[in-house]
Parts: structure tokens; C-alpha cells; sequence
């Protein structure tokens, strides 16, 4: 698999960020490198980047992409949730976090990511991990499954779903990503619509497998504990459980209070001085140019935080 995948909201991202010499910046998923090249590029001579991905054949192309600037990197393979562990606290000038899964991780059919071309029901990003979305789907029981299916798909037939797919696993396990979707279309056939019926269900199995919730609010925490005062965190969703997460994080940080209990009520608040500020409030979505360029960038919508 080749990551040679378009990045998307460059000119935004670099606009957030404003790489300049001496800077030091982070790309938590850097998949073919593309962002990471142009803020090296635009860092230069001697701006600093440390980048991660959880796929090592992300970590492999941009590592190809980035080797002319060899000496100004440092990359890893791992989660982005876990950049706090390896880069300094307060060292950084930018954070960016492009969440979701790759054009060539969708693309490669052996991943088991999309119901457009058949392949294993995988969806590991992280192919060191054990669980798959094979497992969750021959193990979960109907409610686990439905609940999976809801809360993070959104998909409103989720229980009829989960039960489908439940009976039917006891004739044939579902081992290919064309299993699963052809069971979904029969019981929701698309009568002319453009989606797939399988659409929200691939996706709330992608990130039950990666955890990308999880990874998410921990990632975020830690990419905040890593930027200097004025330092930008970037981050990049394609869907609204993401972007919730991103949105509710930045309005916690940029209060100048904390909620006194699971219930923010007024009068439990306890004051404390805001962390962070909102570059601009509304998400930045690309533009009619890029959306003509490359059609994935369409779901895409940027936020920026500025540490205080």
C-alpha cells in the first residue's frame, strides 16, 4: 500500500499553525506525510516536527516523503494518545491531529475498511492489535451490538441490524466486509439513495476496533500539555462524534471554571484560570477548489485551540 494521499485543509492547517524557523510542531497521525512536509517546508531551515501514526505503512511513506529532511524529524510508530509520553510538555508551537481513516487505508481492500471493494472484516489501523472488527462482529451479543452500532454510527436501525447479523452468524461467520454489507443492504435496500445502508455501521465497527473516541480525548489532553503558551492545536474530524468530542474539550478548557460534579450547576462551579481559547468559533470546511480536487475532503471541518 502506497500512502500517496492528497492532505486535506492544507492551506487552513498551515494557516493555524503558521510554521515558522526554530518552530517546533507535531503531526499525531501523519499518514503519507503530507501535512508534515509542508510544515517542515514551511518551517525551514530548521523548524522541528515529531510525528506518529498507529499504521506502520503510513510510518514507512512518510519517512520516504519526509527524507530530504533528514535531521529536522522524529518519527514513531504508535498511537497519538500516547505523544505526551515520548515529547516534552510545553516544547511546542503546533499540534495537529487529522483524525480518521486514510484514503489508501480505504482504499487497500485487504484492510477490510470499506464495503466497496470485499476484503477481511479488519479494520485494525494498528495491525499489531489483536481485535478486529471480525471478532466484535461474531462475538458481540444483539444489545453490545446495537449499542455499538447507535452510539457510534448513529445508524437508527441498529437494533433490527444486530439482530440480523446475530442470527445469521450462527449459519456462517462473517469473515469479509461483503458479507456485512450485503446482509445490510437486504435488510435496508438503498431504493435509489446515494449511501450505502452498511455506511454508519462500518463506521461505529472502525472505531469500536481503534478506540478513536478513547484515543481522541486522551490525545487531546496530552497534545494541550505539550504546546507552549500560543501554541495551536489543530484538529481535523469527518464526522459529528468526533467533532463533539473536539468541541466539548475545547469549551471545558476555554472556561474559566470547572464544573463542581458530573452536572455543571452554577453555583457548584469552582473558578480557575482557562487554558485555552478558540482561534475562530466555527469549524473551517474546505473549500469549493479542494472539495472539486479531492471529494473526501467534504465531511472534513477544522477547529483550532490557542493555549494560554
Amino acid at each position: 500500500m502506497e500512502f500517496a494521499h492528497k492532505p486535506v485543509l492544507l492551506s487552513e492547517v498551515l494557516g493555524a499553525l503558521n510554521p515558522r524557523k526554530n518552530g517546533r510542531y507535531v503531526d499525531g497521525t501523519l499518514g503519507g506525510g503530507g501535512h508534515a512536509e509542508a510544515i517542515l517546508r514551511a518551517s525551514s531551515p530548521n523548524g522541528w516536527l515529531f510525528g506518529c501514526d498507529r499504521d506502520g505503512a503510513a510510518i514507512g511513506a512518510a519517512e520516504r516523503r519526509l527524507a530530504q529532511y533528514a535531521g529536522r524529524f522524529e518519527i514513531r510508530r504508535g498511537n497519538f494518545s500516547g505523544l505526551a509520553e515520548w515529547v516534552p510538555a510545553g516544547s511546542c508551537d503546533g499540534v495537529l491531529l487529522d483524525l480518521g481513516v486514510s484514503s489508501p487505508q480505504l482504499d487497500e481492500a485487504v484492510r477490510g475498511f470499506s464495503f466497496q471493494q470485499d476484503g477481511p472484516l479488519d479494520m485494525r489501523m494498528d495491525q499489531r492489535q489483536t481485535l478486529t472488527a471480525a471478532e466484535l462482529v461474531n462475538t458481540l451479543d444483539a444489545e453490545s451490538m446495537a449499542g455499538m452500532f447507535w452510539e457510534l454510527g448513529g445508524e437508527r436501525e441498529s437494533r433490527r441490524f444486530a439482530k440480523a447479523v446475530v442470527h445469521d452468524r450462527e449459519l456462517r461467520r462473517f469473515m469479509t466486509t461483503r458479507q456485512l454489507a450485503e446482509l445490510i443492504e437486504r435488510l435496508a435496500p438503498r431504493h435509489g439513495k446515494q449511501s450505502h445502508p452498511a455506511t454508519k455501521v462500518f463506521q461505529a465497527l472502525r472505531i469500536a476496533v481503534n478506540d478513536e473516541i478513547g484515543s481522541l480525548r486522551r490525545g487531546l489532553d496530552g497534545a494541550l500539555s505539550l504546546l507552549k503558551p500560543g501554541g495551536r492545536l489543530a484538529v481535523i474530524t469527518f464526522h459529528s462524534l468526533e467533532d463533539r468530542v473536539v468541541k466539548e474539550f475545547g469549551r471545558e478548557r476555554s472556561r474559566d471554571y470547572k464544573a463542581g460534579g458530573p452536572v455543571d450547576v452554577p453555583e457548584l462551579r469552582v473558578p480557575c484560570h482557562p487554558q485555552a481559547r478558540w482561534v475562530q468559533r466555527k469549524a473551517v470546511a474546505a473549500g469549493s477548489v479542494e472539495l472539486a480536487e479531492n471529494p473526501r475532503s467534504r465531511s472534513a471541518q477544522l477547529r483550532v485551540l490557542e493555549k494560554i
